[in-house]
């Protein structure tokens, strides 16, 4: 080819499926974004994407770099925490208004991931937002993941 010739874009079939795929898998995940609070699971997420559920969260995990579960239970705790920030409603109301069914495991994978429970959140967070516009206070509340957290370096 010569000088400024453009090379003809050629695909294989293992590249032509790996690009559907993600196709699917944003699907998926632009799906947890609106429905989270409904009762989801990876198997029927797999069924809606027509992909086994194991497919589904081996390729979900390797596209976005967690489980389609852990997305879901992220996108949770970052709707309890706006809901809890504004404080007119009870841990309990906020558990089941975001789609968990278990007040345990919501407060724990709260507790994981915003670091203290949701009810000292409730407290805390009235006061360290107060005066924040809302879309202010959501970016600086935002849940950390622990492999996002930055390792302070001695100097």
């Amino acid at each position: 080819m010569g000088r400024g010739t453009i090379a003809p874009v050629t695909s294989t079939p293992a590249e032509a499926q790996r690009l559907r795929d993600l196709a699917r898998l944003r699907r998926v995940r632009d799906r947890i974004d609106r429905e989270y609070a409904e009762p989801l699971d990876v198997e029927a997420l797999a069924s809606d994407a027509h992909m086994s559920a194991g497919h589904l969260s081996r390729e979900f995990r390797r596209a976005f770099g967690e489980s389609p579960y852990s997305y879901l239970m992220t996108r949770r705790i970052e709707r309890a925490m706006a809901l809890l920030r504004r404080g007119d409603m009870s841990v309990t109301d906020v558990c089941f208004a975001v789609g968990c069914s278990s007040l345990g495991t919501f407060s724990t994978r709260f507790t994981e991931l915003v670091g203290v429970p949701p009810s000292v959140y409730r407290r805390q967070a009235s006061e360290a937002t107060a005066g924040m516009p809302p879309c202010v206070a959501k970016q600086v509340t935002r849940p950390i993941r622990n492999r996002e957290a930055r390792v302070a370096r001695p100097d």
